[in-house]
């Protein structure tokens, strides 16, 4: 089974397609699939111009990119789900009851998998099979989420650059980018 990551804000234009392709880059050397969704999403729509220019800034073309209204079966093959906000994440939860235990926001996850600290087991027996660097970083940073203090509400939301300047979307990119690389870091230990 390959693993994946699920980028989810509101419209899959700017923050999660941000963050789908800051992860593509982050985690190039790692066997893992990065997609995105929205929960209020209309399919198939250009990302916003200044998130396709954080995109192309990775190396990659984002001009093939479309929107997809999130729907139940892309959380259910997530490994896990990391969304801009909050209410996002309890969108996703909603949708997919059976996804909670691996659904975070982004900046909850980032400080989580900063946190782990310690490797995870890449190697720890799932159903017949092994568990995949994905998975054992996952696992970890849930284990983390007992040693850490509850952060304030507001430091687990991304703010949605949408209607503000091209500076407003770096800020928002450099936000996404900071969250990853505990996670990059923690697969890289796993793997």
């Amino acid at each position: 089974m390959v693993d994946r990551v699920l980028f989810v804000c509101h419209a899959n234009l700017c923050r999660s397609p941000m963050a789908e392709y800051i992860a593509r880059r982050l985690l190039a050397d790692q066997p893992v699939l990065v997609a995105s969704a929205g929960t209020d999403a209309h399919d198939d729509l250009a990302m916003h111009p200044y998130a396709a220019e954080i995109a192309a800034g990775t190396g990659a073309d984002p001009r093939a990119f479309r929107s997809r209204r999130l729907r139940a079966e892309y959380l259910a093959g997530a490994t896990v789900v990391l969304t801009a906000t909050r209410r996002q994440r309890s969108l996703c939860t909603a949708l997919a009851p059976a996804a909670l235990h691996r659904t975070f926001t982004l900046r909850q996850f980032g400080r989580l998998a900063a946190a782990a600290g310690t490797a995870p087991d890449p190697v720890a027996p799932v159903r017949g099979g092994t568990v995949g660097p994905l998975r054992s970083a996952v696992e970890a940073a849930a284990r983390a989420r007992g040693r850490l203090q509850p952060a304030a509400a507001d430091a687990d939301d991304l703010v949605d650059p949408v209607g503000g300047s091209a500076a407003d979307f770096r800020r928002c990119a450099e936000e996404i980018e900071r969250a990853m690389r505990p996670l990059a870091a923690l697969i890289r230990t796993a793997g």
